[in-house]
């Protein structure tokens, strides 16, 4: 694969006019040059210039000015730090909560805002395109390259008024760079845990990317990136039946409610690679109007060595099984996921009007794992029989905006969007649960379709000097179509569900006042909501345990009303404050409803709230040294849920009370430091909160990371680092076991 991209490059940068691309380098060096100087020449406006965002308005506007709580991370952000996939870059802004357990291999990874848990209640963009998928609403971070990223904004708040479904509690908006002039990227690194077994060992990361821009036309940039791990043990097998008399190498140990049970092994080191591969290119017809293309693949897999029993025989021979516990006890599947994304974007400005249109596909052309047999034929640490689950999906997107003043005040966007998902599932038995494709026969099927569409408005116009107002509204009509469900071989099989549509209308007003130069105060207030997904409509289901779980296909869409209020003050030079409430009132919540001892369903059984502060300060010494910390207090309980009534009253799930982040940045000649500590409290894994015995395999730990790196430039186009995650090395769960101290060192060199 580096040889292809090696070849691409090298078309690239064949081309015949070199005097002038010399030329036009030269210019642009110069350029370059002229702006140095004046940085140089007045630092305190270099670090004071403003920084425009897109994502709160749909508009360009600097982030003192816009009418909901943004926060920015730059690419420059991203280096500082050792971010392995991308999600990790939200990691310490306020309001956020990254939900990653076990590291580079958590695949439930999800990002939450503002107290409203759940990958699917948070919309992610990607150069325009939706990437939350079409068959659960979740996001696939792995393989994303985040070398290749320039900026990341992340707007709190119910934002449907703008984008529609999943932007409950905000959006994130991830924007992918386009090269100005020549470049050449190439990064390779290694690193391990501090103590084998107890992070991620043998990571290894390499990245190449190439790009240029010609004629001031044209640009094009190809990227691979690739990264792998030997992993560590993260899933323990723990067992409530006590090993027999002789047998010795187990432990006491609890589950999560403080049940005594019997620590007898793990179930090995939990093995991953990934890698994207991306090609994007522009065209600038004129300086008003332009194109950009990008195709992007993303694929990953995980995977595990053998596993460890810690039980031994009275001759020291290794026990696999027991009384009521067999071998397969020690084993778990494999998994993996191909994404290729589609996105085609263009803008124009026609006289006084701005245009701009995107259109894209994510297709997962494969989504599978593996599930060992936990019942006859049963699974064994050798093979065995198991089971296959593959659900490709498909979502494809499609959004128009026009923006135009009315008055010399006043600005007006309207535009319409349209979104069509679909996912088909498929089970099937295998012969080996170790080889995805020793498959046999057909065991289950289950898909649908759905289709939204939308028209939006957004006013926006000055009451007074410093006073902007912000009205907006969007209108979405939603609807699903060819629902079925297949258990072969079971009663009541198939069933095919009929067609059902709904509609949600959310509006949203915001004010913005500037006193002064260096005080902004915002509040809005808004609705927002999130329709079923093919997952929860279509998907029912019979674990070997005799378990059904049970679809609902007719769920109703969860709704969210929301309303803030934010202050944000500059104090002396390069030091500011911001704090914000807010408040969400969540109705019609999807939960899976316990109807009897065998059977369980999807139901809009819920009622909840989440309300909480913000706070942040930032202290700036010229372009040096940057302090910051924030603090994120969020009381977010359930209040009404006939699925499980023990419930009421209770924090929602995965949804900490206290996030604290705190860190330093340090640039000095040719060095960069960066540290960063994080706190995040406990938090519960069921929604009557019983899960509360902490630092056992299932449970939710609070937990402390120090993180640090530290850069220093050998020449002026080769940088060399080296950073430790888990300084501490904190021993805690994430539900699974999380790492423990790492380092990593990485070689970067730029043309």
């Amino acid at each position: 694969m580096f040889l292809r991209i090696l070849l691409i490059c090298g078309l690239i940068f064949c081309r015949s006019n070199v005097f002038a691309h010399e030329q036009k380098t030269a210019e642009a060096e110069q350029v370059q040059s002229d702006r140095k100087t004046e940085a140089k020449s007045d630092p305190k406006d270099s670090v004071s210039l403003e920084e425009i965002v897109v994502t709160a308005t749909r508009t360009e506007i600097d982030v003192a000015s816009t009418p909901g709580d943004v926060h920015v991370v730059t690419k420059k952000d991203i280096e500082q730090r050792n971010i392995k996939s991308v999600d990790e870059a939200l990691n310490t802004m306020p309001g956020v909560f990254n939900r990653r357990g076990k590291g580079l291999m958590d695949t439930l990874a999800n990002i939450s805002l503002r107290g409203i848990p759940g990958a699917n209640r948070t919309l992610i963009m990607k150069d325009g395109m939706v990437l939350n998928d079409a068959y659960t609403g979740d996001v696939t971070w792995a393989g994303m390259s985040t070398e290749d990223i320039e900026r990341i904004e992340v707007v709190e708040g119910p934002f449907s008024s703008l984008y529609g479904g999943y932007a409950m509690g905000g959006v994130v908006n991830i924007i992918t760079k386009m090269p100005e002039k020549r470049e050449v990227t190439l990064k390779s690194g290694y690193g391990t845990s501090w103590h084998s077994g107890e992070a991620m060992d043998d990571f290894r990361r390499d990245y190449l990317s190439c790009g240029d821009k010609y004629n001031d036309a044209l640009s094009i940039f190809v990227s691979y990136g690739y990264q792998t791990t030997n992993g560590f043990p993260t899933d323990s097998n723990v067992q409530s039946s006590r090993p027999a008399a002789g047998i010795t190498g187990w432990s006491y140990t609890t589950d999560n409610k403080g049940n005594t049970r019997y620590l007898i092994g793990d179930k090995g080191d939990n093995r991953w690679w990934d890698d994207a591969l991306n090609i994007k290119t522009g065209y600038d017809f004129s300086q008003t109007a332009k194109m950009t293309a990008s195709f992007e693949r993303t694929r990953n897999e995980y995977n595990r060595d053998e596993p460890h029993t810690y039980l031994k025989n009275a001759a020291g021979a290794p026990v696999y099984s027991y009384g009521t516990v067999r071998e397969n006890s020690f084993v778990s599947g494999n998994g993996g996921k191909e994404t290729n994304k589609y996105v085609v974007n263009f803008e124009a400005e026609i006289g006084t009007l701005k245009t701009k249109l995107n259109t894209g596909l994510v297709d997962a052309a494969k989504n599978w794992y593996t599930t060992p047999n936990s019942s006859l034929p049963y699974a064994t640490i050798y093979g065995g029989g198991g089971k296959l689950s593959s659900t490709p999906s498909q979502n494809y997107y499609s959004d128009a905006q026009f923006t135009f003043p009315v008055l010399k005040s006043q600005i007006l966007t309207l535009g319409g969007s349209f979104r069509h998902g679909k996912a088909d599932t498929k089970e099937n038995n295998l012969s080996n649960w170790k080889d995805e494709d020793s498959k046999t026969n057909l065991t289950y099927t289950a898909g649908g379709k759905d289709y939204s569409y939308s028209l939006f408005a957004q006013d926006e116009f000055e009451i007074i000097d410093n006073l902007t107002a912000y009205l907006g509204a969007r209108q979405d009509w939603w609807e699903t179509q060819d629902g079925y469900a297949n258990q072969i071989g079971s009663a009541g099989y198939p069933k095919n569900f009929d067609s059902r549509s709904d509609s949600s209308f959310s509006p949203k007003f915001a004010l913005v006042y500037k006193p002064f130069n260096i005080t902004t105060l915002r509040t809005s207030v808004g609705k927002a909501f999130r329709a079923p997904t093919v997952y929860e409509l279509y998907r029912t289901w019979t674990s070997s345990t005799g378990v059904t779980y049970m679809s609902n296909p007719d769920l109703k869409p969860e709704k969210n009303t929301s309303w803030d209020v934010s202050i944000e003050q500059g104090l002396w030079k390069g030091a500011k404050v911001k704090v914000t409430y807010f408040e969400n009132y969540l109705k019609d919540l999807i939960y899976l409803r316990t109807i009897t001892s065998t059977l369980k369903e999807y139901n809009n059984a819920g009622k909840a709230e989440s309300k909480g502060v913000t706070a942040e300060i930032e202290q700036r010494f010229d372009k040096w040294l940057r302090l910051f910390a924030n603090e994120t207090y969020t009381d977010a309980k359930i209040k009404t849920n006939i699925a499980n009534p023990a419930s009421e009253g209770k924090r929602l799930t995965q949804m900490p009370e206290y996030i604290f982040n705190a860190g330093a940045e340090i640039e000095k000649g040719p060095i960069s430091a960066m540290l960063t500590g994080s706190y995040v409290s406990k938090r519960y894994g069921s929604d009557d909160n019983s899960d509360r015995t902490d630092n056992v395999y299932g449970s939710y730990d609070l937990y402390f990371l120090l993180n640090g790196k530290i850069a220093y430039k050998l020449a002026e186009f080769a940088t060399i680092s080296f950073s430790v995650d888990n300084i501490l090395n904190r021993d805690y769960y994430a539900y699974y076991k999380c790492p423990g101290r790492s380092w990593f060192t990485e070689l970067a060199i730029r043309f």
